[in-house]
């Protein structure tokens, strides 16, 4: 475009800014006087209205009178989920078609195949099928590679997660077809797999950590973790649980009534767990039965800041009757008890009608005065700030200060402080390791290789314990996986890494564990270098005394 500025045969006039002013303070007079004269003014009188009609008047005023075609459900739904998120971070609107999405992870099932899948060069390549589901029951195999379904092309197509998602699960009872490329078999085989429902399990892995000491890992607190706590709690008794390491990081939360019953488990008859209050709903409390399985063994809870909610609960629960050790980092620090409302069109909404307070009468809830942005950023301030590493850098409000029946102080109005303070590990793995796994390489050569070798390794190694004491990853393993990053244009400095990076065989052979035997060999063999559970361990060995009276 070409521009003019000061042209030298043209005299300047210092009036002209003045002129312009007036000129567009006309115009926006004359474009505000010929808007409200075309007949809008009419419409105003005829639509003015308060209260609840006030919204809807609104709406139906901005469908027809907007520049651009809009549609009024799509506008009625963002103004229904701004209007939640004004209230709190954790009131929500949920759309219909996102409904089963967001419920489906605390029904404790879905609808579909049934089957545990990684996207690895741009290929479905299945994990593992669920034992006695759909795909299991007709054969399909870890290692298999989706290629098509219902004769689509899945494969080289850039496909998602949730494009998977919604291709491969549906309702119950109907039926998909997918074409798989097996190693070894040259044509592609098809199957037509009528979906059901799939379990999701809540309980990551439970195993015996060391002699006498259970670890049981909990993701979410869904419709079916109660019971799975208790299969889980069960198996380990058999094998001579005495005491037990209960793995709440990362876990966010779910149902209140779910996190009351494994409270339960823990805690003697009478003792209360929690009380929750709101405007609308008096004081109510929930407090310990006789049920309780494991009630005067030695308890350890592991948190961080990613627990939060019904995590929060059960640890504080626990840290203010006394009960146990709490150990880790702050966690998340929500509070707030939301109430489900289905709507008729297969939508719902999420309000926050309560708070929850721990035994103590401490409400956990951190701030959110400052917006949602800052709500959620607080946990990226706590790594900026250095709490993850040194536990003096903490923001605890010291005028929210409680204490436990054994004299121990303890904090509200910002998550749980644990008793005894673990920083983040950020030396577990090199960063070469740490890049290898983020690019997705290393998942993707240890796919490879078990997939290659699967039936070798399988007769050497009939389950997960024996691959855990046994199998070893060696040097030669190590440079393959060097030559495959290298064929993959990976950049590294060293001629060979891998084989003095730190943590690279444990990472591999965790990874090639899963590929095989699940999180039976997954979760044990990483858990061999974490802190946490280190920590937990000599707790419960009393080589660590933890202070009653204060949080260390």
């Amino acid at each position: 475009m070409d521009t003019e500025t000061n042209p030298p045969n043209r005299p300047f006039n210092p009036f002209l800014p003045l002129y312009f002013a007036i000129v567009l303070a006309l115009g926006v007079l004359i474009g505000y006087f010929f808007t409200f004269g075309n007949g809008l003014t009419n419409y105003q009188l005829k639509t003015s209205a308060t209260g609840n009609n006030k919204i809807n008047s609104l709406l139906d005023y901005i469908v027809q009178q907007y520049v651009d075609t809009i549609s009024k459900d799509s506008l009625s739904e963002r103004t229904i989920t701004a209007m939640l998120k004004s209230l709190d971070p954790h009131s929500d609107y949920i759309p219909a078609h996102d409904f089963d999405l967001v419920n489906d992870p605390l029904k404790g099932n879905f609808d579909g195949i049934g089957v545990e899948f990684n996207i690895i060069d741009d290929t479905i390549r299945i994990i593992n099928p669920i034992i006695g589901g759909p795909s299991e029951k007709l054969g399909i195999k870890a290692g298999d590679k989706i290629i098509k379904v219902n004769d689509t092309l899945v494969a080289g197509v850039k496909i998602t997660n949730t494009k998977v998602f919604s291709k491969l699960r549906g309702p119950g009872g109907t039926k998909v077809k997918v074409s798989i490329k097996r190693a070894g078999v040259n044509k592609l085989l098809d199957f037509t797999i009528v979906r059901d429902a799939i379990p999701i399990y809540s309980i990551d892995v439970n195993y015996m950590v060391s002699p006498g000491i259970g670890y049981i890992k909990i993701s979410r607190f869904a419709e079916t973790t109660y019971d799975e706590y208790l299969k889980a709690f069960n198996d380990l008794s058999k094998q001579g649980m005495k005491k037990l390491i209960l793995d709440l990081r990362g876990n966010g939360g779910g149902f209140l009534k779910i996190a009351v019953e494994l409270s339960d488990e823990f805690l003697s008859d009478g003792l209360q767990i929690v009380y929750t209050e709101g405007k609308a709903h008096p004081k109510k409390v929930y407090s310990a039965s006789t049920r309780g399985g494991f009630e005067n063994n030695t308890l350890v809870v592991l948190i961080d800041e990613g627990s939060a909610s019904a995590s929060e609960i059960v640890a504080g629960a626990l840290q203010d009757n006394d009960r146990a050790t709490i150990i880790g980092r702050r966690s998340f620090g929500k509070g707030l008890v939301q109430d489900q409302l289905d709507l008729s069109d297969g939508s719902a909404v999420r309000l926050t009608i309560a708070r929850y307070y721990t035994p103590t009468g401490r409400c956990i809830q951190k701030p959110y005065t400052e917006g949602n942005e800052a709500y959620y950023n607080e946990e990226v301030e706590r790594f900026e700030a250095g709490e993850l590493y040194n536990k003096d850098s903490m923001k605890i409000d010291k005028s929210k200060i409680y204490r436990t029946p054994g004299g121990k102080v303890v904090y509200g109005g910002g998550g749980i402080v644990p008793d005894v303070f673990v920083p983040l590990d950020t030396v577990k793995y090199s960063s070469y390791v740490n890049r290898l796994f983020y690019s997705g390489l290393v998942n993707a050569f240890c796919f490879d290789y078990t997939d290659k070798n699967r039936n070798a390794l399988l007769q050497t190694y009939k389950n997960a314990t024996a691959f855990i004491s046994s199998y070893t990853v060696s040097e030669k393993e190590i440079k393959a996986l060097n030559d495959y990053a290298i064929g993959k244009k990976f950049q590294h400095t060293d001629n060979n890494p891998g084989l003095t990076a730190k943590g690279l065989k444990q990472l591999m052979k965790a990874l090639i564990g899963r590929n095989l035997f699940d999180k039976d060999a997954y979760y044990p063999i990483l858990n061999e270098n974490d802190n946490c559970i280190k920590k937990a361990i000599e707790v419960l060995n009393g080589q660590i005394a933890v202070n009653a009276q204060t949080n260390p």
